[in-house]
């Protein structure tokens, strides 16, 4: 994780929006999202608040574009975590990668939930990207279209939401989370397998 840039850095380069996204993310990802403000993101970056306004349009503006920048961060880095692997070594390895985005950007990723999606076209198509990817790593097993777009969300659903309990220490001992994520990407990968045109029948012995 980057440093938060100092205001000594801050004065010397050109504020644009990028810079304070950038600024705000290093803040909400080190500090937490509930400490982000126009304030701290001014003070940061060593200029007035009002300065700020000619970027973005206010505090929900900037939610938006952090929640943006996480969906993006987040379909990249199961992209590259499913590069040369399929079936169950896919949906483990995006599994992980989603785990470790929450780890690494948890202030980002935070704001994926702080700021609704519906009806915003360019975070819907961001939503959309990742479940292409974990379409993509779906293709490994023999299911139809529609299939695979129901097996994608339950993913995309069992990921975040495991990711949701585990950064709030939802997960109790003494029960170790790692034992419990593998228990979990078995079941979800049972359930991938059951649903494959392959499977064997329901009521057959297997």
């Amino acid at each position: 994780m980057a440093a938060i840039e100092s205001n000594a850095t801050a004065v010397r380069r050109p504020l644009d929006a990028e810079r304070v996204i950038s600024v705000a993310a290093e803040i909400a990802d080190a500090e937490g999202l509930d400490k982000l403000t126009l304030t701290r993101v001014a003070d940061t970056l060593g200029v007035r608040q009002p300065a700020l306004y000619r970027h973005v349009d206010g505090y929900d503006d900037l939610l938006r574009s952090l929640s943006l920048r996480g969906r993006e961060i987040l379909a990249q880095r199961l992209a590259d975590a499913a590069v040369g692997l399929s079936g169950d070594d896919a949906v483990a390895a995006v599994g992980h990668a989603w785990r470790q985005m929450v780890r690494d950007r948890p202030g980002i990723y935070a704001a994926t939930d702080r700021y609704p999606c519906a009806g915003d076209a360019q975070l819907e198509a961001a939503v959309e990207r990742v479940l292409g990817v974990l379409g993509q790593v779906l293709r490994g097993y023999d299911l139809t279209d529609e299939d695979r777009v129901h097996a994608a969300r339950t993913l995309r659903s069992a990921f975040h939401g495991f990711s949701h309990l585990e950064s709030g220490d939802g997960h109790p001992l003494p029960h170790d989370p790692e034992d419990t994520f593998d228990h979990l990407v078995q079941l979800l990968c049972a359930g991938v397998h059951r649903l494959s045109r392959n499977a064997t029948p329901s009521g057959s012995i297997v």
